[in-house]
C-alpha cells in the first residue's frame, strides 16, 4: 500500500471514531434532558454582578443544578461549576425565578454568564 492510500485509509477510520464517539455520547445523555427543554422561563429575575469582582474583571460561567417544583417555582439549587462567589450571585437570582408548571419535579441545568464588559 503506498503511503497516501494508507493515509486517506486512517483518515476514514478516524472519521469513523468521532461519529461512533459521538453516537456513544448521546446514548449516555439522561433522558430528562428532553423533559427539561419544556420548561419555559415565565419570571427571570436578572442576576447581580458583584461589583467588586466586576471591577477587577473578573468574569466566568456558573453551571447550576435548578430543582424546580411542578408549580414551576425552584425548590433549591446547587452550585455545580465556576467561581463560588459569583455562584451564590447566581443562586440568588435563580432560586427566585419562576418556571411553566409541570406534573411532577424535575431538575434542569443553568448556565449563567459573568461578563465585565456586558451591560
Amino acid at each position: 500500500m503506498s503511503r497516501s492510500v494508507k493515509v486517506k485509509n486512517m483518515t476514514k477510520l478516524h472519521r469513523g471514531r468521532k461519529f461512533y464517539c459521538l453516537l456513544v455520547m448521546l446514548s449516555y445523555m439522561p433522558v430528562g434532558y428532553a423533559q427539561d427543554a419544556h420548561h419555559k422561563i415565565l419570571k427571570k429575575v436578572p442576576v447581580q454582578y458583584p461589583q467588586t469582582l466586576k471591577d477587577k474583571g473578573i468574569q466566568g460561567d456558573v453551571r447550576l443544578k435548578v430543582f424546580i417544583k411542578a408549580d414551576g417555582s425552584v425548590k433549591d439549587t446547587e452550585l455545580l461549576g465556576g467561581n463560588p462567589i459569583l455562584g451564590e450571585s447566581a443562586q440568588k437570582s435563580v432560586n427566585q425565578w419562576k418556571f411553566s408548571p409541570g406534573n411532577s419535579e424535575t431538575t434542569l441545568e443553568v448556565v449563567v454568564h459573568f461578563d465585565p464588559a456586558a451591560k
